[in-house]
């Protein structure tokens, strides 16, 4: 039983610099904003799913983006994930639709579907922007694309 003690304590695994980046990533989960939409007008956007490590204390929640510059939903997504893998995070996209922004009138609507990831979940996408947005209406549907 020792051995495999020793030798567990031998893995990679168990270096200290395994022990940082683990608590780097935790940092970087709780860090990384709920809510990243372009400031006004009608764009695409995605509810992704962030995963941090196992040992992370809250190694997951989900963030909302969306860019008027990105034609697509997997531009969107690719960006994102580029970000997050640069800091040891892992994502997993939950579908997508549009956004029509209106900062004037405090207001938002999503709506709409992505046709490579699906639909995301608008309620949930909803809950989270008014995180940010928490003088908003905020309208859902599941008409329009």
């Amino acid at each position: 039983m020792q051995s495999v003690f020793k030798n567990l304590l031998k893995s990679p695994a168990f270096r200290p610099s395994a022990f940082r980046f683990l608590k780097m990533t935790e940092k970087d989960l709780l860090a990384l904003p709920l809510v990243d939409v372009d400031g006004k007008g009608i764009f695409k956007y995605i509810l992704i799913k962030v995963i941090g490590k196992e040992d992370c204390t809250d190694n997951k929640k989900n963030i909302v983006r969306g860019y008027a510059d990105c034609d697509y939903h997997s531009d969107i997504y690719e960006r994102v994930m580029e970000a997050c893998k640069k800091t040891g995070l892992e994502t997993k996209c939950l579908g997508g639709g549009r956004i029509e922004h209106n900062p004037e009138k405090k207001y938002m609507k999503v709506y709409g579907y992505s046709q490579g990831f699906g639909k995301a979940d608008h309620l949930e996408s909803k809950r989270i922007l008014q995180t940010k947005y928490k003088d908003y209406e905020i309208e859902t549907t599941d008409e329009g694309y």
